[in-house]
């Protein structure tokens, strides 16, 4: 089935523009043009699309408010800004409805590459109903006492910008959403941003302000509806993966960019538990039980109970809000590397190895259980002589972690 793009703009050029862009796209993409909201809303009652591709400026119905009812009357189309306008409140106004920004005049090159990544989302998610819900997330749940926390130092007459970016790097949702915020096309950033304390530098404190007072980006994760899971548990391992990942790939003499991919997708890797956790309580306890009892893996027993595992739903909401590919696949495949065809040292091969081994030797660099890692990947790459190397460096690692607690 083709994919089904829906345009939006007021100005007739600009649509003449994409349209021209696109002709040599006409047999893969079915491409549709209207000149305002209230056009686009009646069009998606009556067929369906895969995207909506929107100015944000135009009379009457803006491109904010398209979304938000774009959103909730059709959750499981994505929804993208295309716009020559990068002030501040017109970013803010839409960061609840726009999964992506795209910045005019765009190139078309990035404009392809974005609507291909959607081909990629229905294979990556294939049930409906989850699609529907993750289309539907404006952020994922946060941890209780930090959520609280974050709120105290914004309130405060003291705030501190570093003491506001380290509550947030403790938090896998707020790190997702600063993230996926500063590195958007409207602050257009020369490289991207793998680090939330300078994120939320970049950011300023009154955009932050705005961003979670106001507009309220982030949101509790009531724990005691899914007993056993541990939501402080998943972020100490997330970081620690993360932090392994990340010296993997400088081990490995990798580039700035491999490295700083490499922790981000570490500590974001898991978070399609909180996704599976926060939205389907009583179905998620299953899963926790059966983990629990020993009888179970996290992705068999989710693959068992939804038909779909916490790497897919993560990948899926990634890719939705525009991280990068090598995130995006790094979250995807931690736990099965050898399902892609990527050659090489990727953020990949830094997540999958570093989670197999914080599983190993667990939060005190003492083994645990045996290896989680799949020698057969690493030696399809020619790196399976460096794994009792890094097994070796990673349990210090933890070690020396533990020990600064």
């Amino acid at each position: 089935m083709a994919l089904r793009i829906l345009f939006v703009d007021d100005d007739p050029h600009v649509l003449a523009g994409l349209r021209r862009m696109l002709h040599g796209m006409r047999h893969e993409w079915e491409t549709a043009f209207v000149p305002g909201g209230r056009e686009a809303l009646e069009l998606l009652d009556r067929e369906p699309f895969d995207l909506v591709i929107t100015d944000m400026r135009m009379p009457g119905m803006d491109g904010a408010q398209l979304l938000e009812k774009v959103k909730k009357r059709h959750p499981e189309v994505v929804r993208i800004i295309l716009s020559g306008h990068s002030d501040k409140e017109m970013v803010l106004k839409s960061v609840r409805s726009a999964h992506q920004y795209l910045s005019k005049p765009c190139d078309p090159d990035a404009l392809k590459t974005t609507i291909k990544r959607t081909v990629l989302l229905r294979e990556v998610l294939r049930d409906e109903g989850l699609r529907l819900l993750v289309g539907g997330m404006e952020t994922l749940p946060s941890l209780p006492d930090l959520y609280l926390e974050i709120m105290r130092e914004l309130k405060s007459e003291t705030s501190s910008m570093r003491r506001i970016g380290e509550i947030i790097s403790r938090d896998v949702g707020m790190t997702a959403k600063v993230l996926q915020l500063v590195n958007s096309a409207f602050f257009g950033q020369p490289r991207h941003i793998a680090n939330p304390v300078h994120a939320v530098e970049l950011l300023g404190l009154e955009t932050i302000r705005a961003l979670v007072l106001s507009i309220q980006i982030f949101a509790q994760f009531d724990l005691s509806r899914v007993p056993g899971f541990s939501g402080a548990g998943l972020w100490d391992h997330s970081l620690r993966v993360g932090v392994c990942a990340r010296n993997l790939a400088l081990w490995a003499h990798q580039p700035q960019e491999v490295v700083d991919d490499a922790f981000l997708a570490g500590v974001l890797h898991d978070a399609g538990k909180l996704i599976l956790a926060g939205n389907f309580p009583k179905r998620y306890q299953k899963v926790v039980e059966a983990v629990i009892s020993g009888s179970s893996l996290w992705c068999e027993e989710e693959q068992n109970v939804f038909e779909v595992n916490h790497a897919q739903v993560g990948a899926y909401l990634f890719s939705l809000w525009g991280f990068s590919y090598p995130i995006v696949e790094a979250v995807a495949f931690h736990h099965e590397p050898g399902s892609t065809h990527a050659g090489g040292f990727t953020p990949l091969t830094a997540v999958h190895v570093a989670n197999g081994l914080v599983h190993q030797w667990g939060r005190k660099g003492e083994a645990q259980i045996t290896s989680l890692v799949d020698t057969a990947y690493l030696e399809t790459l020619g790196l399976a002589g460096e794994l009792i190397s890094w097994q070796e460096k990673c349990r210090e690692l933890l070690q020396k972690e533990a020990d600064h607690e």
